[in-house]
């Protein structure tokens, strides 16, 4: 709004300065005299409104495109897959005999220092790192990756 009455003011100025230059006589003032007094404060005029526009232009904001940034990787660590110890060997051996061998394992394992949980006859991370003890101190440890080794670990146990 300030700039509209900027620009009112300075045109209604300028029009009342030619129009009293023209009105008056002027003797020393031939034709081409004048049109160069009022070429001269046309151009001021102009050059004033220019720099207005400028200054306009620079205060109000200017919409720059973002730029593209290249995403950067977030760092995950690859995920550890362990096998359940109820999916293992020893576990499909321990669960295929009855109760009564079952506990009897588990006391036997007990008797020797392995064992500390309850006897309980089932197959849990305490039976399976008692048996683990157990066979690594009698040099079976290898045995407890296959099946058939798992049933030797275990008969030795119970016979």
């Amino acid at each position: 709004m300030l700039p509209a009455v900027k620009n009112t003011v300075i045109a209604s100025v300028t029009a009342f300065a030619l129009a009293i230059s023209a009105a008056a006589p002027a003797h020393a003032f031939g034709k081409n005299e004048r049109n160069f007094v009022a070429g001269a404060a046309t151009a001021l005029i102009i050059n004033g409104l220019i720099r207005q526009d400028r200054a306009i232009r620079q205060l109000q904001p200017r919409y720059e495109q973002p730029r593209y940034v290249e995403p950067q990787p977030v760092y995950q660590p690859r995920p550890v897959y362990r096998t359940s110890v109820y999916d293992t060997a020893a576990a499909v051996a321990f669960n295929s005999y009855s109760r009564s061998e079952r506990v009897a394992i588990q006391r036997q394992l007990s008797r020797q220092g392995y064992y500390y949980s309850s006897i309980d006859g089932s197959f849990g991370p305490g039976t399976y790192n008692a048996v683990a003890a157990y066979a690594r101190d009698n040099g079976q440890g290898q045995q407890l990756a296959s099946r058939n080794g798992a049933y030797a670990v275990f008969d030795s146990l119970i016979y």
